[in-house]
Parts: structure tokens; sequence; C-alpha cells
């Protein structure tokens, strides 16, 4: 399945970092910023992610909630969060349903090697629940801000 602008985002209830479930049904009336990253504490992961909190004050003018998503358990999210000071959540998807759900769980190749797994991606969901813009095969630097800008077109 292929996820594009003006669909209905597919709703979740997913244990987040805090061992809480999150759903993004509860966060409609403000934007959501759903990044879909490989995996915690890796070189690309964790510059997005970083991204994601140096710029959290523009983040929270434009009233947005920036949500990251992997295949990592809640624990690990945690000491992913706590390492690098992350104020946003982060959600485990330990059987790919939302990557399914979302279209990112890719077949890749990694030194002639052939693997499922999470193809980095950014789904940016208006307050109404309907996904505005779509980034695929993400390249983490300048990302945020080409969603900080798109934002401001909401």
């Amino acid at each position: 399945m292929t996820l594009a602008a003006g669909s209905p985002a597919p709703d979740f209830t997913l244990m987040a970092d805090d061992g809480k479930p999150l759903t993004l049904s509860g966060l409609k009336g403000r934007p959501v910023v759903l990044y879909f990253y490989p995996k915690d504490d890796t070189p690309g992961c964790t510059r997005e992610a970083c991204a994601f909190q140096e710029n959290k004050a523009k983040f929270a003018k434009a009233k947005a909630q920036v949500i990251g998503v992997s295949r990592d358990s809640t624990e690990r999210h945690a000491r992913f969060k706590q390492k690098y000071g992350l104020e946003f959540p982060l959600v485990s998807d330990p059987e790919a349903q939302l990557c399914k759900s979302y279209g990112v769980w890719k077949e890749k190749v990694l030194y002639g090697k052939k693997s499922l797994g999470i193809e980095r991606s950014t789904f940016l969901i208006d307050a109404k629940g309907v996904v505005r813009k779509v980034w695929r095969k993400v390249k983490v630097e300048g990302h945020e801000a080409e969603i900080l800008a798109a934002l401001n077109d909401l």
C-alpha cells in the first residue's frame, strides 16, 4: 500500500517510550509530524531525531506534534530519548503493522543482501487527520526545514 497526500491518515494505538499507549486520533486538532526511521541510536537516525529536538520551538510554534516510529522496543526508545534529551514521543511498532499501513515497510538491499526494513519516511498530517505531505527515502540533512516550511503552508 502507498499512502499519498489527501488520504486519511491510518489511525493507530501503539506503546510509546513512556510505557503508555499513544493514539493518533487522540491528537486531532493539531498537525502531526509522523516520521519512520530504521533504528534507535544509529548515525542517521540519531541525526534526524536530534534535528527535530533542536527545532522543538519552531515545531511548537506551528502547534505540531512530532512522533518517531521504529520497530525498537519501548525500553530501547526510552534509553535513546534519555541519551539525546529528546522531548517528543517515540512509538514502538514491533510487528511493523503501522509501517505496513503507511507503506514504509520495504525490501532493502545492503551489501547485496536483501531484507525487509523501514524506508525512512515522514508524513505531515493536518489537524483533521488528513495526510498533507509525504516524504519518502528521506535524506536527513535539512529534512526538518522542509517539514517546517510545509507546516507553514497548512
